[in-house]
């Protein structure tokens, strides 16, 4: 297994994960498989108990892994399909660990940092990287490793012993020379000593060449890929190289030697700054890396290709010889297209943590492949739900009032998911002005169940129907808490991954989004449910729901018929959307947005 292994300093969010994904695709297309695996030096066991607002969203996994919101990247960026085990947390090492001791695994030693966690990190590595996750049998060529947090932070130190010690154990090997390395070699022998003509030599046999010259020759495993930050400073001018190299000297005293640097910047760097960062940091000009602005993230590969930076990688890790030439034309087209795009869409996103965008990565970029895809920018107008409520047109109603006007101005609305009361009323009253006016509805977990809520109140006229996850006492609770759940712990005990959908009619718009009539796998992260016992008045009122689990209980897909497109999931189709792949159902909300949903679907039935 050959390792890249991408880490960071000077500061944080330089963009490690983009950088990361960006030199997996540049790999793949060369032609070689590529697995990820992101290390998170909390000490938490997985993503899925961490607030919106401090880590961003939670990214699910079709095995229900909760996850750093990188994997997401990952994902979108090399189209695989990743297990929770491609994300290790101090929490998992030291879980598994301590395990082990209470086993009494160790027999009787004492249990320390090294070896022990240590090793159990270089294990994990080692064993995940051979899993395969693009679907094809047998491990990856290239697995390509990001340390979160940056060189010098105490909870990253085990990881970075672990992985100086990985690259000792698998930096180098024996491996076999080929016929063309082994007559190569003895034609320079034979030349060089003049003692044969050369013409001869051609007729020798494999074996008399394996006689003469050892048929191994050494192999590297290992390509350490530094990213830093080249600032300028204001007053100056200067770019200043000063971080960078104190965080390589970091790196050094840790004991690993960085291959390549990755210079994030504002503006390209200029040459001089690279030969200053080449003599002080000993790396070779040629292997520094510049990932300056961009308009937009799919121009990354397109930056490390230009440098010829797959080369570099390619010959520290002896590639060069298996390696296709690379071919990223499909990706620098897809590019080029975004940045051409001149019309937009205006979306109304009602949310809870509007304030820290990476709440929704994942929803972003499932609106913008969509978007792409019907020749449109996405123009995302953030709101926050409680600004819609009364009580902030009593405290700002300046707020209140903007926060209307952007939800009337906008060609659709979406209610993503989320957690607790706040901003619920809010987010109610979106999804009645959205089912009022006939505006395109997308409403993703949470967003299904407000929908629900909304509908009881103002089609049944059930003023207290409500969720019990915000109201406990609610006489008509038409959302209600899974009976398998937990209440008293938190950590993984939602309905997590990838779940079957069955369609209950394959006329409905939501299957015909699909191109399939019976069924659709998404990936799923909730705890509340529509309350089964509501669905008859519900739907003789003529609120639909159109998608069921296998056994008919569970609703996971509304949809209003007497509406251009009002749609609700219990599932978070934004997980599965990839660049040049969108999500069915952003894909729907983007085309009736625009007007373009029937003729759409006219064009492209049901396949199943």
């Amino acid at each position: 297994m050959k390792y890249v292994l991408v880490t960071g300093g000077v500061v944080s969010g330089l963009g490690k994960g983009v950088t990361a994904s960006s030199i997996g695709v540049v790999l793949k297309a060369c032609g070689l498989r590529v697995t990820s695996i992101k290390i998170d030096p909390y000490l938490n066991i997985d993503a899925g108990t961490m607030s919106p607002f401090e880590h961003g969203e939670v990214f699910v996994l079709d095995d229900g892994g909760e996850v750093d919101l990188d994997l997401g990247n990952y994902e979108r960026f090399l189209d695989v399909a990743l297990t929770r085990d491609n994300n290790i947390t101090t929490g998992k090492i030291y879980q598994s660990v301590l395990d082990k001791e209470r086993r009494g695994d160790y027999l009787g030693e004492t249990v320390q940092v090294v070896p022990h966690i240590t090793d159990a990190i270089k294990t994990w590595v080692e064993s995940v990287s051979l899993m395969p996750v693009d679907g094809k049998e047998g491990p990856a060529d290239v697995c390509v490793i990001e340390l979160g947090g940056t060189v010098g932070d105490m909870e990253s130190r085990p990881f970075i012993e672990a992985l100086r010690q990985l690259s000792f154990s698998v930096g180098k090997e024996y491996a076999v020379r080929s016929d063309k390395d082994m007559f190569r070699l003895l034609v320079h022998y034979v030349m060089s000593a003049n003692k044969l003509d050369i013409l001869p030599l051609f007729k020798l046999h494999r074996e008399l060449a394996a006689l003469l010259f050892p048929v191994y020759r050494w192999q590297e495993n290992f390509c350490l890929i530094h990213v830093s930050l080249i600032p300028v400073l204001g007053v100056v001018g200067e770019q200043k190289t000063k971080p960078t190299q104190h965080s390589v000297q970091d790196l050094r005293e840790y004991g690993l030697t960085p291959h390549l640097l990755a210079c994030r910047s504002a503006q390209p760097l200029l040459e001089n700054t690279k030969e200053k960062l080449s003599q002080f940091c000993h790396v070779a000009a040629g292997n520094i890396l510049n990932i300056h602005d961009v308009p937009n993230i799919w121009h990354i590969p397109l930056l490390l290709r230009n440098q010829n930076a797959h080369h570099s990688i390619l010959q520290q890790l002896n590639l060069l010889s298996i390696a296709m030439p690379l071919d990223l034309r499909d990706w620098t087209k897809m590019a080029e297209t975004y940045d051409n795009l001149t019309n937009s869409v205006r979306i109304a996103m009602v949310g809870k943590y509007v304030g820290f965008t990476d709440s929704y990565l994942s929803v972003v970029k499932a609106l913008l492949h969509a978007c792409v895809a019907c020749s449109l920018k996405p123009s995302i107008d953030w709101i926050a739900a409680s600004d819609l409520e009364d009580d902030t047109a009593e405290l700002t109603p300046e707020a209140h009032a903007a926060a209307w006007e952007t939800l009337k101005n906008a060609a659709c609305v979406l209610v993503p998911g989320g957690f607790g009361d706040r901003g619920v009323k809010g987010m109610i009253l979106a999804a009645k002005y959205a089912r009022e006016n006939n505006v395109p509805y997308l409403g993703i977990c949470l967003g299904m169940q407000i929908s629900v809520i909304e509908f009881a109140r103002s089609v049944l006229s059930l003023e207290r129907a409500d969720s019990t996850e915000f109201d406990e006492h609610t006489p008509n609770p038409v959302v209600v808490f899974m009976p398998e759940g937990s209440r008293t712990h938190m950590g993984s005990t939602m309905r997590l991954g990838s779940r079957r959908t069955l369609f209950q009619t394959p006329e409905c718009i939501t299957s015909k989004l699909y191109h399939n009539s019976e069924h659709v796998d998404e990936r799923h992260r909730h705890r509340y449910e529509v309350n089964p016992d509501v669905i008859g008045i519900l739907e003789e009122a003529g609120l639909k729901f159109v998608g069921k689990n296998d056994s008919g209980r569970r609703m996971e897909i509304l949809e209003l018929p007497s509406h251009p497109f009002y749609v609700g999931v219990q599932f978070h189709p934004e997980f599965k959307s990839r660049p040049g792949k969108p999500s069915a159902l952003f894909l729907g909300l983007i085309l009736a947005a625009t007007g373009q949903l029937e003729t759409y679907l006219d064009q492209h039935p049901n396949t199943s």
